[in-house]
């Protein structure tokens, strides 16, 4: 008995042996640790929409957030130059991956201070095909010929329809490249009677739609400007915005707009916001709207007792009638990069390819959160509605350039809305004609332009000259010390 249990003993011995032997030849090498420090607007925005899922994908690598907010946080009278500020936030911070609007990747790019990433796809054969095509285009367009960021996310418009009441009423269902003018009329085509709870409306947005935030829609489209940045002129006073204000009206002087300003919703349960969207409770044939609306639909049906489904469709538009293949209201404002000579670009370069990637797609198409995938063949429908609608148009990126939002002086603008505020209903209540309100507008406003400017440059002037005398006492102090071989504190 004694030596069968010895036999055995020896037998689990030598196998443990034989075991450890194995295990020590076939374990791989601990993977290194290395560090990424990622800019972004904010941190827990930032890991709550990329860093935890790549953390579990990559947990060697750890993330540290530089946040932008800083850049307002230093500076509570305005920023001035975004753009300046931003590059003294990147060449101070060091960050090794960058996030930027299309306006700063352009530049950053153009300054060699953002690494090449065309290189790095080919060497890992990594998958951009089905990216929408419209990005890269104009990433590599904005990028001089070479692609130096990616982006996971973009936001865009669709022309979202009812098709019930379409059917009900007998009326032709909106087509892809539909322009502003054909929206309303066809809004026109749908009766206006019936009291307000209970009335259809050929198209709205969520809160009611006035003729001014008409107009501006209708501008933004057509990539109309109240500001020439160049020159500093307002140039509202002309043919173009004559005509659109002139369109807003008539359409909401027809009814079949809604505008019902003094009922917008102003807080309560999350069944009676719901309520409050008509479109949403079927009660209107148009709207425009992003992708977002899809997801509050389908938690309208949870959400609202009773709540009776339409069949909903979505075309691509509105559409500039001298630019129907494009539109202005696609952006891009999430572009990963690389900052140039980073000492973690490899680890830079797999967070970009995580985030852009299809495992990371698949994970965010769930919810449609955080706007539209750059990867097009993860999902192709949400709720029923085929989502190939957004990625009909090309972008235009003609208004997106915050460099010349940036040159307004803050304290124009609430003057202006004001002024704006004020004959815009002056020409709504038919007491003035839209060519004379436009021209008063313009007359105001830019009177009150030109005084920011003056104002501006004056406070400018005097910061600079306070600043000068700053420095100058500075190096006077240190100077001294140095004559003096001391050490001088300078306060």
């Amino acid at each position: 008995m004694k030596g069968k249990w010895l036999h055995k003993g020896l037998v689990v011995l030598l196998a443990s042996v034989v075991l450890a032997g194995c295990t020590s030849q076939s374990a791989p090498e601990a993977e290194q640790t290395s560090s990424l420090k990622v800019m972004f607007m904010d941190e827990s925005y930032f890991f709550q929409e990329y860093g935890d899922l790549f953390a579990m994908e990559k947990p060697n690598i750890e993330i540290e957030v530089v946040s932008t907010n800083s850049i307002y946080r230093d500076n509570p009278d305005g920023v001035e130059d975004y753009s300046k500020a931003l590059e003294e936030f990147v060449e101070r911070e060091q960050p090794d991956v960058v996030m930027l609007d299309t306006d700063s990747y352009e530049k950053l790019s153009s300054e060699g201070k953002l690494a090449e990433l065309d290189t790095l796809i080919e060497r890992d054969q990594y998958d951009i095909e089905s990216i929408y095509p419209a990005l890269m285009e104009i990433l590599k367009e904005k990028g001089g010929g070479k692609l130096y960021g990616l982006s996971p996310t973009f936001y865009g418009n669709a022309i979202f329809y009812n098709a019930d009441l379409f059917a009900k009423y007998g009326i032709e269902v909106p087509h892809d490249g539909m322009t502003w003018q054909e929206i309303l009329d066809t809004a026109r085509r749908f009766p206006t009677d019936g009291d307000k709870d209970t009335r259809v409306y050929g198209f709205g947005a969520n809160y009611g739609m006035t003729m001014d935030e008409l107009a501006s829609n209708i501008a933004n489209t057509q990539g109309l400007k109240y500001i020439n940045t160049d020159t500093m002129k307002v140039t509202l006073n002309t043919d173009s915005w004559k005509q659109t204000y002139k369109m807003a009206m008539d359409a909401i002087d027809s009814g079949a707009v809604y505008n019902l300003d003094e009922d917008r919703f102003q807080g309560g349960t999350m069944e009676e916001y719901y309520k409050s969207q008509l479109f949403m409770m079927g009660r209107m044939a148009m709207t425009v709207d992003g992708s977002y609306i899809l997801r509050n639909l389908k938690e309208a049906q949870d959400q609202v007792k009773d709540y009776q489904p339409f069949q909903l469709g979505a075309v691509a538009g509105p559409v500039d009638p001298a630019d129907p293949e494009t539109s202005r209201s696609i952006f891009f404002n999430d572009i990963f990069g690389i900052r140039a000579n980073s000492p973690n670009a490899d680890a830079a370069w797999e967070f970009i390819k995580f985030i852009n990637g299809e495992k990371f797609a698949k994970v965010k198409s769930r919810t449609m959160d955080g706007g539209l995938l750059s990867r097009m063949n993860v999902r192709k429908e949400f709720n029923g509605l085929n989502l190939d609608v957004f990625y009909k148009l090309k972008p235009n990126l003609s208004n997106d350039r915050n460099e010349d939002y940036n040159k307004i002086p803050e304290a124009f603008n609430m003057e202006y809305y004001g002024i704006m505020n004020r004959e815009i209903q002056l020409a709504q209540d038919k007491k003035k004609s839209i060519e004379e309100a436009l021209q008063t507008i313009e007359s105001e406003a830019q009177a009150v332009l030109d005084k920011a400017i003056k104002e501006e440059a004056a406070k400018k002037g005097a910061n600079d000259s306070s600043s000068a005398g700053e420095d100058g006492g500075a190096s006077t102090s240190v100077e001294s010390g140095a004559e003096s071989g001391g050490v001088t504190v300078v306060e």
